[in-house]
């Protein structure tokens, strides 16, 4: 996975965990797009100490996420979310007994539709 995604996931996910400096470093870095240099003028310290804070921050956060693996978790479950949605979309009217089923059917669909369109927002 890309670096600037990864890194946007787990801020995303673990960022409420760091630091107000922390986190803000990050959105500047990969949000942003300023240069070591760049920050290190906004937060008035040296842009070694910018990039100590950066690479220390993105090791807390892959610690975070080793040991809690809630970013792996969420792709695994975006990717049976899109299963089932696929499946889903195979079952047509008539493969159902009743009209209650189908309607069902068609209501869980529809959910699960929902939430995957907001799961792949992120």
């Amino acid at each position: 996975m890309e670096k600037l995604t990864q890194m946007a996931l787990l801020a995303d996910f673990y960022g409420p965990l760091l630091t107000d400096k922390q986190r803000n470093v990050l959105d500047l870095h990969y949000q942003q797009d300023l240069t070591l240099a760049e920050i290190a003028e906004v937060e008035h310290i040296s842009r070694q100490a910018i990039h100590d804070l950066l690479k220390r921050t993105e090791r807390i956060l892959a610690e975070y996420e080793d040991k809690l693996g809630l970013v792996q978790r969420f792709w695994a479950e975006r990717k049976k979310l899109m299963e089932v949605q696929i499946l889903l979309k195979e079952f047509k009217e008539q493969d159902f007994s009743s009209q209650f089923a189908w309607k069902c059917h068609q209501q869980i669909r529809s959910m699960i539709e929902d939430v995957y369109s907001i799961v792949s927002a992120v």
